[in-house]
């Protein structure tokens, strides 16, 4: 594709930046790197495997600001088999951004959906395939990059990524009851048979009933984002060990959890399969192992995991690819503990709990707050709304905002972000 030297190193420099991007620049770097062969308005990557933040975007803030979940799900069910092809693409117009506009969306293995708006094709006729090629290949680069980063994502991204999770959820929920009951009132007044206008009555029903419908299929579709059943997220996990099964010569076995476990918050299930993955391959790295038994368990309030294996007993705790699983568990307040046998091999119990502590987790006492000052914190710590700091403390919205200046004022906060920033910093989730 590249027809000069310096093309080429410029392709070069484009790939090597795209292979170590962070997460949160991944998005602009593929940009930057496919902008020579299909320039667009803007782009946007939807990953689930990223429940804090499945969309990673960058371009036109006037489209980007502006993305929904359910415009990214209705063009992904323009893709082949509803976007369920590896390498899928789809080129049409579709609503991106709040309105109608050209759009080329592409599908990867992992299942995440590349969408650009506005595309415009910048080769010669004849060099399309080979540009299309291109592009392909940057993209396929940019998801395994995004796998890679969840898979071995740091303490500080599982905890950020809880933390967003359950916000997008609470946003979620109190839409979903101010529209219901918005929308609900509706219908019982056009129902009504005082009003004599069958067919005005008739429309607007059926308008509203659409608006409802459409409102509590969002709501469970974020709800799908933030949570896995258990048996599915435990099915991926031996998608994941299937290369190591085939071509390891070890048996590895799975012991399969309840079908009807408790649902997984989507970063511990993401975890839960990272860990796994490192305990296996760091039993496999002992000479003598020939069999690998993992099992999953649930009881309502953590995920249970058990890895062990057959081999000499030569696993440590102590060496650094163990120590970094431990970090990861704990992290998600778990707690791993590795009990070897010389002889008899290694077995790994691990356990995460499903929800996240409440309570602070830090000493405060500096900021010299009254008790219903840090009640009041907490709640806004854990992403809280006036009103429902209100009807928790059983108190008006007026005197909330009343104890928020209070606080502001004692924590040395300027804004609401920021001093939901000091108390995450200071332990309060």
């Amino acid at each position: 594709m590249p027809r000069t030297v310096e093309e080429a190193q410029s392709l070069l420099g484009a790939v090597a930046a795209l292979s170590t991007a962070p997460l949160a620049t991944i998005a602009q770097r593929l940009r930057d790197a496919v902008d020579p062969y299909l320039g667009s308005s803007a782009l946007v990557i939807f990953t689930e495997d990223c429940t804090g933040r499945p969309q990673k975007k960058a371009g036109d803030e006037a489209v980007i600001s502006r993305v929904s979940i359910a415009e990214l799900d209705h063009i992904r069910a323009a893709l082949p088999e509803g976007g369920a092809s590896p390498g899928g693409a789809w080129q049409g117009d579709a609503v991106l951004g709040g309105e109608e506009r050209p759009v080329l969306a592409l599908s990867s293995p992992s299942n995440a959906l590349l969408v650009f708006a506005d595309p415009q094709p910048r080769p010669d006729p004849a060099e399309h395939a080979a540009a299309e090629g291109m592009l392909r290949y940057l993209w396929a680069l940019a998801a395994e990059r995004i796998r890679e980063k969840v898979a071995d994502a740091p303490p500080s991204y599982l905890i950020e990524s809880r933390a967003a999770s359950a916000e997008r959820v609470r946003v979620t929920a109190e839409l979903v009851d101010h529209h219901s009951t918005t929308l609900e009132t509706l219908l019982a007044a056009l129902r009504s048979p005082a009003l004599s206008d069958d067919a005005a009555r008739k429309s607007a029903t059926d308008v509203a009933a659409k608006a409802l419908v459409g409102l509590r299929t969002l709501n469970d579709r974020t709800t799908e984002l933030v949570e896995e059943p258990v048996a599915t997220a435990f099915q991926r996990l031996r998608e994941d060990l299937k290369p190591l099964m085939n071509f390891s010569g070890i048996d590895v076995q799975f012991v399969e959890p309840p079908v009807n476990g408790r649902a997984l918050p989507g970063e511990v299930a993401h975890a839960a399969r990272a860990i796994v993955r490192g305990l296996v391959l760091a039993m496999v790295d002992q000479t003598g192992v020939r069999r690998i038994r993992t099992q999953w368990d649930c009881d309502g309030e953590s995920l249970l995991v058990n890895v062990r294996d057959d081999g000499p007993g030569e696993l440590s705790a102590a060496a650094p690819n163990m120590a970094r699983l431990g970090q990861r568990v704990e992290a998600l307040n778990g707690r791993m503990s590795v009990d070897v046998m010389s002889g008899w091999g290694a077995d790994v119990a691990v356990s995460i709990p499903l929800d996240r502590p409440a309570g602070p987790l830090a000493d405060v006492s500096g900021w010299k707050l009254a008790e219903r000052e840090l009640e009041v914190l907490q709640l806004l710590a854990a992403g809280q709304r006036n009103r429902a700091i209100a009807a928790k403390l059983h108190i008006s919205e007026n005197t909330v905002k009343f104890h928020l200046r209070n606080i502001y004022r004692k924590v040395g906060a300027s804004s609401r972000t920021e001093a939901i920033a000091m108390a995450h910093s200071s332990g309060l989730r």
